[in-house]
């Protein structure tokens, strides 16, 4: 086995390990394929900040903590709106392209704010320009190196601590990479769904590695369903921006009756939990749903280029007829537990992003929140580590991984990963009971090949499966058919510590 060694590691290239990697200014970029890749790239809407007349840092704290549904972190909460201005001048500062309105910028507005706040790009195509920003400003620095290609398989322990990744690279051999701090930025859990607006890299790899090494974790039954993305045969759904519902889209059945009124005082613009849960009920029904923005008529193509593309690769004309919909797995609220400066309950290990819960979400996480977050606590973890990473250890001895990594590869058992996404689709997903997420539960234990892909999926699956047969009443993301009502008792954070995995010393064959 191969051995290098770094200062930080810092796996993922969203916007958080992007962001995180330049705060840093020296580090050492993982990344499972080209730099920039995963979610945030696929991000329309926009990122939250209060900067519009009359807004404040203080009211997009509270709409975050109301749609939340009684479990975010307020200290979070506060500190990352508080940060949201600034950390928008850092990406108009590197170069950052964004919508204006004469000499202002653009603002949109989504569900759930009680103004315009959302800042976007391109219309509609706002992570596309923020991660053309940063992987541009990651080009310029010479501190950092990138291994592309590279999957994470397991984190390195050593007495405790988090020493390091094991890592397979471009050609399928195992490669440890010893280091003073990890940071994990990998990002959600989507692929565990078989519908879902998150690209094909988004399996779970980080959060299933921090749960074998022991790692805290919280939230993990709340999982966002986004309620529009376009019903078309792909993987992943194409996203149906929010924006589109702050612009006056309704949705609407195979009759033109709008879906949403009487449901909810804000109607198209409610939480998504609510009209995730309201458009799947109705298509349970026998409806067809869609997103009917016809009003908008040739403005359409200008305001939503995206949206606009991805329809015309189905011949479908939004400015014409309603876009068919469907609900699909979009973020997880739930992670790896952290603090507001990503630090995690191993020493030597931090998170940023949607792989870590620092509790700013809550259960049902605010449109246009997650870039946010990524960006503002990846500038104070760069400073945590900066003040608390010590020295790799080196005494290859003292060094362990989870038994079963050094037989990790990348081969795909694709009937297999199938019946998992169907099982959670179908029993983990919007709407849930205890002998679904019982039945999903035993399903994720049954043992599978040795592919990286089933591995974590059913490691991920298993852990929100589980977590969700706990939380015995409906709150935020997480509803349950057999407990629909919420339960006060239950108003708080559920965290769980995995045991760590049986661990093995690895054998290096060679140090770099």
């Amino acid at each position: 086995m191969r051995i290098e060694t770094a200062g930080t590691v810092v796996v993922g290239s969203g916007i958080a390990g992007l962001s995180t990697a330049l705060a840093l200014d020296s580090c050492v970029i993982l990344t499972r394929s080209d730099l920039g890749s995963g979610s945030s790239r696929h991000a329309q809407g926009g990122i939250a900040a209060a900067i519009g007349p009359g807004d404040n840092p203080a009211a997009h704290a509270a709409d975050t903590i109301a749609v939340g549904a009684g479990l975010n972190d307020r200290l979070v909460v506060d500190a990352v709106t508080s940060a949201a201005p600034d950390r928008i001048r850092w990406l108009e500062e590197l170069g950052a392209r964004f919508d204006h309105n004469g000499s202002h910028l653009a603002l949109g507005r989504e569900a759930g704010h009680s103004a315009r706040r959302i800042v976007h790009a391109d219309g509609d195509a706002t992570g596309a320009e923020v991660m053309r920003t940063l992987v541009a400003a990651v080009g310029t620095r010479a501190g950092i190196d990138v291994l592309a290609g590279h999957d994470l398989i397991d984190l390195v322990r050593s007495e405790g601590r988090v020493i390091g990744v094991l890592a397979l690279d471009p050609v399928g051999d195992p490669i440890l990479l010893l280091a003073s701090a990890v940071v994990l930025a990998t990002g959600g859990i989507g692929q565990l769904f078989l519908r879902t607006t998150n690209p094909r890299e988004v399996t779970g790899d980080g959060l299933a590695a921090a749960a074998r090494a022991g790692a805290e974790l919280a939230d993990l039954e709340f999982m966002q369903f986004h309620p529009t993305a376009l019903a078309v045969p792909a993987d992943p759904l194409p996203l149906l921006t929010e924006a589109l519902r702050g612009e006056g889209a309704l949705l609407v059945d195979e009759q033109g009756e709008h879906i949403m009124e009487g449901v909810h005082p804000d109607a198209d613009l409610a939480p998504r939990d609510l009209v995730a849960r309201t458009v799947w009920r109705r298509m349970q029904q026998g409806h067809r749903i869609g997103l009917d923005a016809t009003h908008l008529g040739e403005q359409f193509p200008e305001r939503f280029p995206t949206v606009w593309e991805a329809a015309g690769a189905y011949g479908l004309d939004p400015r014409r007829r309603p876009l068919p919909i469907t609900p699909a797995a979009h973020f997880h609220m739930g992670g790896i537990a952290t603090d507001v400066r990503g630090r995690t309950s191993l020493p030597g290990l931090w998170a940023v992003g949607e792989v870590a819960s620092t509790g700013l979400h809550g259960a049902n996480r605010l449109a246009s929140n997650s870039l946010l977050e990524g960006m503002a606590v990846a500038a104070r973890l760069a400073r945590d580590v900066a003040s608390t990473a010590t020295l790799p250890i080196m005494d290859q001895g003292r060094l362990e991984i989870p038994a079963d990594a050094l037989s990790v590869d990348r081969d795909r058992d694709p009937a297999a990963i199938e019946s998992i996404r169907k099982t959670a689709w179908r029993w983990v997903g919007i709407i849930r009971d205890a002998a679904g997420l019982g039945a999903a539960r035993d399903l994720f234990g049954l043992r599978g090949r040795t592919g990286l892909v089933e591995r974590n999926l059913r490691a991920v699956g298993g852990l929100v499966a589980s977590a969700a047969l706990v939380r015995t009443e409906s709150r935020g993301a997480h509803f349950r058919s057999d407990y629909p009502a919420l339960d006060p008792a239950q108003a708080h954070r559920s965290t769980v510590r995995p045991d760590v995995a049986p661990s093995v010393t690895p054998a290096p064959r060679s140090r770099i």
